[in-house]
């Protein structure tokens, strides 16, 4: 299959889209340790060419499913930041009413269900949600995240498999990013790439780049046209890191300084920013004038949140449903 070609426009769209990941992240960090921010925050500073390549790459009516570490995920599918932002202040104009805080952001009419914090739980919603998508004969896909640790759980095995006897349309999106909380991948598995088993279940496997955004798009161009064209699952691993620690309480010390360094080097948004200004796509005085349009646009989402209302006790008996 040859690659899909990405117009100026479309690469200025991923890298204004990943920068907008990195900025909220960087932004809710100092609102956690201002306290003015209730619960706890699961970051991906580093992953942001992953979340925006797969879903650069998607359709509208198609879905995601996310993971505890959902801010990027939901940026890149097209959740507004404004919401977002509600939600992690427990606002009642948030996302999800402000019910679900930081771990269970989404918005199915943006093409995102409501992220799981259970480890692994996104998969059999994954597989489900395609098998909707068969029966009601919607030409949609699924894109769905986790993480390499979630690759140890039975879930996996249950989910992948019976996507791929059953021909889905999912592509089940790996975010290796080397630590499963403060597990190193290379103690919990023997094969050198969660790809590899792929090939257990008759699908195709493939790792790549996950701090390469347009290796990433590419990858899930292939993927997904796969899924469409109505043979099956694909396992996409993306090989990325995680610049913060596990959560905000974590603060990494069982990573060494030069790992953590080396990774930062190939930071995602730095090298497309090299590369889009080689390519004469985007210029240093666009650089300037897109960081300072989504800095206003989160100072704005900020305040109106801090003003917003919050739920009402009484709310807790709507959304509620039960067969």
């Amino acid at each position: 299959m040859a690659e899909a070609k990405l117009t100026p426009e479309q690469k200025l769209a991923m890298y204004h889209r990943m920068l907008l990941c990195r900025m909220f992240e960087e932004r809710v960090y100092f609102l956690f340790l201002e306290g003015r921010l209730p619960g706890t925050i699961h970051q991906s500073q580093g992953q942001e060419a992953s979340a925006v390549g797969i879903c650069s790459a998607l359709d509208a009516g198609d879905m995601i499913t996310s993971t505890h570490r959902p801010h990027s995920h939901a940026i890149a599918r097209g959740v507004s930041a404004r919401s977002l932002m509600a939600e992690l202040f427990a606002k009642e104009t948030g996302c999800c009413r402000g019910k679900g805080g930081s771990m269970h952001v989404g918005d199915a009419g943006a093409g995102m269900l409501p992220a799981i914090a259970i480890v692994g739980g996104g998969l059999p919603l994954a597989a489900g949600y395609a098998l909707a998508f068969r029966y009601l004969k919607q030409p949609n896909i699924v894109a769905c995240f986790f993480g390499e640790g979630a690759a140890n759980i039975g879930v996996f095995h249950e989910a992948v498999n019976m996507a791929a006897i059953w021909n889905l349309p999912v592509v089940f999106v790996c975010e290796n990013n080397k630590y499963a909380a403060s597990t190193a991948v290379e103690k919990v598995m023997r094969v050198k790439h969660v790809s590899e088993r792929a090939a257990a279940y008759g699908i195709p496997g493939e790792t790549v780049d996950g701090n390469d955004v347009e290796v990433v798009y590419q990858a899930m161009v292939k993927a997904g046209s796969r899924a469409r064209a109505g043979d099956g699952p694909t396992l996409l691993e993306l090989e990325t890191y995680r610049f913060a620690g596990h959560s905000r309480s974590d603060p990494g010390h069982y990573r060494k300084p030069e790992e953590v360094a080396a990774w930062k080097e190939r930071d995602p948004i730095a090298r497309y920013e090299a590369r889009l200004l080689a390519e004469k796509v985007l210029e240093p005085s666009e650089m300037t004038k897109i960081r300072a349009s989504i800095e206003l646009e989160l100072e704005t989402a900020i305040a109106q949140a801090e003003q917003d209302p919050s739920p009402k006790p009484e709310d807790c008996l709507t959304d509620v449903f039960a067969s």
